[in-house]
């Protein structure tokens, strides 16, 4: 007879992620290039090892139980914690990282963080380290969340005020300066300085949905009642605005070229946004008995990038010529 753990295999865990993302076992079946009764006889096992139904056969479906989604959701932990195994062990035979995941905040300089990508490639020519880069474009809280969470091994451009656990470090990248701006033909365009609440509570507001999908949301210089255009990205806020659909701060350097061309107007209000006090971080995890665990090579080469006050004025100000 099975027992759980004799069924609780990696490829029984994956078979169970392919059918919950797929909706059926005839299409998780292809995805895993095998037939439908294969999967069917597999799943049968493991409700009978653990003595629970997995499915619901009632739907015509796949559809999990509670039971289902509990093993589904530790499944995956258990298998992301094996590719992190795996990871780490081709990490110390190699020095170099299979794959190193970057968060980048909207405000970052993207041509900045695609130049050092280019001479990250450089290093080893003609096809560069082994390791894959995997960027990733974050907003406010979830570029701090994607680094605590596992999803990043470096994150540009979070909060400096973010409270982040014992395992991550983290040095100041700098300062940015918000303005509040709206289109030349707005109607705050024309009104009197400096802007009040009551003023600013009348007008659309122009927010970018914040990306951390775990913790709280940040939202900032919204107005209680206020109307609000919600997009995606820091770029298609400041679209928004240049047509006019709403006012809001934004980023100086991302806009100063707007400004100048008199494309967007910058206006005073009664509360003006303090600089944004930025920072980037990096995971340097720990022996079970406190020591640090010796950087990669790509994520040292990375940080060491960094450390260079050129580098790190350039992230936040190079954003001329760059496409939107």
């Amino acid at each position: 007879m099975s027992t759980p753990r004799s069924v609780l295999t990696p490829d029984a865990l994956t078979m169970m992620d392919a059918i919950a993302r797929s909706g059926s076992f005839a299409a998780a079946a292809r995805e895993l290039g095998k037939v439908p009764s294969a999967l069917t006889y597999s799943v049968r096992q493991l409700e009978e090892a653990l003595d629970v139904l997995l499915f619901d056969r009632s739907s015509r479906q796949a559809r999990l139980t509670a039971a289902g989604e509990e093993l589904l959701a530790e499944g995956r932990r258990l298998l992301a914690q094996m590719d992190a195994v795996a990871h780490r062990v081709k990490r110390v035979a190699s020095g170099w990282e299979t794959q190193l995941t970057v968060a980048v905040d909207g405000v970052i300089s993207r041509l900045t963080v695609f130049e050092l990508c280019e001479a990250f490639y450089a290093l080893c020519p003609p096809n560069g380290p082994a390791t894959r880069l995997r960027l990733r474009s974050e907003v406010l809280a979830g570029t701090c969340e994607a680094l605590t969470s596992g999803q990043a091994d470096l994150a540009i451009g979070c909060a400096a005020e973010a409270t982040l656990p014992g395992d991550i470090c983290s040095q100041p990248l700098g300062e940015m300066e918000f303005v509040f701006a709206v289109a030349p033909h707005h109607p705050l365009a024309a009104a009197s300085e400096p802007l009040s609440d009551a003023e600013l509570l009348r007008h659309r507001a122009v927010a970018v949905a914040d990306s951390a999908l775990r913790t709280t949301p940040v939202t900032v210089n919204l107005l209680p009642g206020q109307d609000v255009l919600t997009v995606a990205s820091v770029p298609a806020k400041i679209e928004a605005q240049l047509r006019g659909l709403g006012c809001g701060f934004l980023s100086e350097p991302m806009v100063r070229e707007h400004i100048r061309a008199g494309q967007l107007v910058v206006r005073k209000v009664q509360r003006q946004r303090a600089p944004a006090r930025l920072c980037y971080a990096w995971r340097s995890p720990q022996t079970e008995d406190g020591r640090p665990v010796p950087l990669g090579l790509a994520l040292r080469w990375w940080v060491d990038r960094l450390e260079s006050p050129a580098t790190r004025n350039a992230l936040l100000e190079r954003h001329s010529g760059l496409i939107i």
